[in-house]
């Protein structure tokens, strides 16, 4: 098998996912940075911003539906790109006149976002024209790695450029890198399907057969059903909660707590390189469900820390390390199991229900985790998101996810099986 580092397509797609992701990491630190540092806003302000982000992601099937009726996918994400770089470039240039307001802020939060699930639900189509389905977890597992080593490298990245820039200017960083990304995917060539149009124009259709294809293909319902209650349950123990725990709880310094997350983020690295070796070893699907568990399980490991300070700061970097390695074992094997079974004219609709469903339980995940840490305590909350998170497992069981072994042999294509992209299987 060729290396997917010599396929032209693949590295410039694969150059442009990584330069962006960077940037991201950056804009994460500086834009809240820009709220607290330019605006003096409160906590509550700031709050505001995060779910401004995530709220596009509740339209996901409606924009799925759009997005898959277009024909050219990659276009539409290179559009994305220059979108999102020019509304941040507002930040800067409002700063230097002394405009900034966070009136605009939460604008540029919720236009980046919507332009981001935009983008999200073209890339699977692109995916799987780009990547030959023999690659997908190998390719999948080298995404993974570059979003794993940004977590790594960009947070400090983005920590120093606002220093030594201010937040504003560093934001120009993260624009640059849209361009960048842009530039990248412009001379990458990939034969686009003519979408099927035999359902018509309406959003709202398209998109309920994009949720009725997940809830009755076994296969998208289990996994869909898995990965939102692990989002639920982990996000009662949300990076906010953690920070809290360490510096109240643990009382571990501020670079004490930087270390112990950037431990999570090398063990997302290494569950990222290693991924491709589990799906060989063990299967695809029973590498989905060890990361089901390993992901969430380690938060109760988090809550039981005690002891001297190196002690408390080295079990907490541990449960930080199995929870990113956990983290990239089920999202690297459960992304390309998804393109494998799901046909071309949904994989973008597919994309959005899982968007909405997913990603929309998030917050109220978030929600529920700061309520139970002021009722039960914050140890307590991480053993319920232990828990609650390793019992995923239960939608894997009965599905036909765990016998999967390799995505050639087990899993049929679904256009070469005569599946109609508005057939539901049984």
């Amino acid at each position: 098998m060729t290396s997917l580092w010599r396929d032209r397509p693949f590295l410039l797609t694969w150059t442009s996912s990584a330069v962006s992701q960077v940037g991201d990491r950056v804009s994460e630190v500086a834009v809240p940075l820009i709220a607290v540092t330019v605006l003096d806003a409160s906590a509550g302000q700031v709050a505001w911003l995060t779910a401004l982000a995530w709220a596009p992601h509740l339209l996901g099937m409606l924009l799925g539906t759009w997005v898959d009726g277009r024909a050219r996918k990659r276009r539409l994400i290179i559009g994305c790109d220059v979108f999102r770089a020019v509304v941040l470039l507002t930040l800067p240039a409002a700063y230097l006149w002394g405009a900034v307001t966070l009136v605009q802020l939460y604008a540029v939060v919720l236009l980046c976002g919507f332009a981001g699930v935009l983008a999200g639900c073209a890339w699977m189509p692109l995916f799987a024209r780009i990547v030959p389905r023999s690659s997908y977890v190998d390719a999948n597992s080298k995404f993974g790695a570059a979003r794993s080593g940004s977590l790594v490298a960009g947070p400090a990245l983005g920590g120093g450029l606002v220093q030594a820039l201010t937040a504003p200017v560093a934001v120009v960083v993260d624009a640059l890198s849209f361009l960048a990304s842009a530039v990248l995917l412009g001379p990458v060539r990939v034969e686009e399907p003519v979408p099927d149009r035999r359902n018509g124009t309406s959003l709202w259709r398209g998109a309920r057969d994009g949720l009725a294809f997940v809830v009755r293909h076994p296969v998208l319902r289990a996994s869909l059903g898995c990965a939102t209650t692990l989002n639920f349950f982990t996000f009662l123990a949300g990076t906010g909660l953690v920070v809290l725990f360490a510096e109240r709880v643990l009382q571990l310094s501020p670079g004490a707590i930087g270390l112990t997350l950037g431990i999570g983020a090398s063990g997302a690295l290494v569950g990222a390189l290693i991924a491709p070796w589990a799906s060989r070893r063990i299967g695809v699907g029973r590498a989905i469900a060890v990361g089901a568990v390993l992901f969430p399980a380690p938060f109760a490991l988090a809550a039981v820390a005690g002891g001297p300070v190196w002690a408390r700061a080295g079990v907490l970097g541990a449960a930080q390390f199995l929870i990113g390695l956990g983290v990239m074992l089920f999202d690297v094997n459960l992304n390309s199991l998804q393109a494998a079974v799901v046909p071309d004219g949904l994989r973008s609709r597919v994309v959005g229900a899982y968007s909405t469903v997913n990603y929309g339980v998030r917050p109220l995940g978030a929600i529920v985790g700061g309520a139970l840490a002021d009722g039960i305590g914050l140890r307590a909350t991480f053993v319920v998101a232990a828990v609650g998170g390793v019992l995923s497992l239960l939608w894997l069981l009965p599905s036909p996810i765990p016998g999967i072994r390799s995505l050639e042999r087990d899993v049929p294509d679904a256009q070469s099986a005569g599946l109609s992209p508005f057939d539901s299987p049984v």
